[in-house]
């Protein structure tokens, strides 16, 4: 089975803003996922979230150009949409990182990479930089 990743928001951040506490652990992730040939997915919802959260960064808009010609960004879909408000509201958990677990398992990825300690359980491997790397 091909290496699907899913990169969770806080993650691409750490990649792109040098400032961040993670960056030098995005940077190896950068490097391992590049090396060990990984398929790397990534919700277009995300391309907006990080330009608000970063105010507009000019290197967000050039991390995006290059990105989306290497990643695979993918839509939500009104069935994640539907099962992640489900699930949102059955187990109390946060929409957005339902939303984004659920559109990784739908795209069939194996690993959900997040800085996150406490995250849902969707049904796939969710990972932070220490284990993955």
């Amino acid at each position: 089975m091909p290496h699907k990743i899913y990169l969770d928001t806080n993650v691409i951040v750490d990649i792109i803003d040098r400032a961040r506490l993670n960056h030098p652990e995005a940077k190896k992730l950068v490097s391992k996922l590049v090396k060990d040939d990984y398929k790397v997915y990534f919700s277009e919802d995300i391309i907006s979230t990080i330009y608000y959260i970063l105010r507009g960064n000019e290197a967000v808009l050039h991390f995006f150009k290059n990105a989306i010609q290497e990643w695979s960004v993918v839509p939500f879909g009104l069935d994640t949409i539907n099962k992640s408000i489900e699930f949102s509201l059955k187990y109390k958990t946060d929409l957005e990182d339902t939303l984004q677990c659920f559109c990784a398992k739908a795209n069939g990825c194996n690993i959900f990479l997040t800085n996150d300690k406490k995250f849902i359980d969707c049904g796939i491997n969710i990972l932070t930089y220490d284990k993955f790397l």
